[in-house]
């Protein structure tokens, strides 16, 4: 194929066309490993209430990129030198930032792969693709974990007002319709400097990152959070225990050979060598997809009520509580599930469960995102910023529910 073949165009809803920069750029996107994310939706089960979340992290992987070219030229026009070899770093360790996600990535986390985090396995397959492509992506690697001396470089990549997260806003807020998360990551961009090798923003953008702290926090409460998200979201990894605990006693149950060795298998970090991530490499949203649906008609009670839920969007009721709840809490909707079911108390933590959800919009433990004053003072935007709000948003808010069958209601509820 001839090179200038490989400098194509797409052509994305929110940014219109998206240049590939070159040709080893190109050759990544190509790959399997990446072409995998075609089938990964960014936004997990949030599909099923917001019916347009069906965009995949291929989408946003691309936009990433974009948009880092943007910040590449903006910094370079305000004198930033970024060598070519810098620059296409920085445009690799973007793209293949979420690379590790699995299916149901968040779900993922938490039951086949477990105390594995995805930024784990985008690093083990950039080794791998490094290997493949000859060492080209040894510096993309060295930014993306941080041990490149010019320390902004990561902070585009992985901080609190990072490409990552300026995309996923953007990107979630448009395919979700939930237009409280738009951002106006142009500004953003455009007002991005370097200081003593520090990603800061210049101190006429403050409203600009205000406004993208407030989207992030509605987009935490509206979508990503949203109560109907989280218990369909919270049923996969009761479908993926059930199916492991199956498995565990002896019963094979229908599903795709990677699905299947991960069933299987109880795989921890040091064990993920060149088999392992080849096979992690196959799965996709449709290997559990197709699963759920084969399990639904499984002889297990418990397997097949999970899988109709999600199959059928009849789920289970979640509960807002502002108080902690108790093991006592939850007695009485076990044992009236227990009365109409048969369950034993171990089965019946799969359809009564409490939990939490915890959202906060700026961390002011972590990396701050930085003011650049016009007096060449540098603030945390905390500080820096008039409203009041803002202190409010870097308190960590946390919210309590319980779980149950929506029949319990049907009984006269609690």
């Amino acid at each position: 194929m001839s090179q200038t073949n490989k400098l194509k165009i797409f052509n994305d809803p929110i940014y219109g066309f998206i240049t590939i920069p070159n040709t080893l750029i190109y050759d990544l996107i190509q790959h399997p490993y990446f072409q995998r994310l075609r089938r990964i939706s960014q936004m997990g089960m949030s599909y099923l209430v917001y019916p347009g979340a069906h965009h995949t992290r291929f989408h946003h992987a691309l936009g990433c990129m974009h948009i880092m070219q943007k910040a590449v030229q903006t910094l370079r026009f305000k004198g930033i030198a970024i060598s070519p070899e810098e620059e296409n770093a920085l445009y690799i360790a973007i793209l293949l930032h979420d690379i590790g996600h699995g299916p149901f990535s968040h779900a993922m986390e938490h039951s086949i792969v477990e105390d594995i985090q995805h930024e784990q396995i985008s690093l083990l397959f950039m080794e791998q693709l490094n290997v493949e492509f000859e060492g080209q992506l040894a510096l993309a690697i060295k930014v993306f974990k941080g041990e490149y001396h010019r320390k902004f470089m990561l902070q585009l990549i992985s901080s609190q007002l990072d490409m990552d997260r300026m995309d996923y806003l953007k990107r979630d807020s448009f395919y979700s319709g939930v237009a409280e998360g738009n951002i106006n990551s142009e500004r953003l961009i455009q007002m991005m400097n370097v200081e003593d090798d520090t990603l800061v923003i210049e101190e006429k953008g403050i409203y600009s990152v205000e406004k993208f702290l407030v989207a992030r926090r509605l987009m935490y409460w509206q979508a990503y959070l949203h109560k109907t998200s989280v218990v369909a979201e919270l049923t996969l990894v009761k479908i993926l225990k059930r199916a492991k605990e199956l498995y565990h006693k002896g019963i094979i149950l229908e599903a795709s050979k990677p699905l299947q060795y991960f069933l299987e298998k109880k795989i921890k970090i040091e064990q993920f060598d060149a088999f392992v991530l080849e096979m992690f490499s196959y799965l996709d949203d449709y290997d559990v997809l197709s699963a759920v649906k084969a399990w639904q008609f499984n002889e297990d009670i418990v397997l097949s009520s999970l899988c109709k839920m999600i199959i059928n969007r009849d789920l289970l009721k979640i509960k807002m509580m502002d108080e902690k709840p108790t093991k006592e809490t939850l007695q009485p909707y076990k044992e009236e599930y227990a009365k109409m079911t048969g369950l034993s108390d171990k089965e019946l933590d799969y359809f009564v469960f409490k939990g939490n959800l915890k959202n906060q919009a700026y961390n002011k433990q972590s990396e701050p995102i930085r003011i650049l004053k016009k007096d060449k003072t540098i603030e945390d935007v905390v500080e820096a910023s008039d409203q009041l709000h803002l202190k409010a948003l870097s308190k960590p808010v946390t919210k309590y529910f319980i779980c149950f069958p929506k029949v319990i209601l049907g009984k006269g509820g609690f």
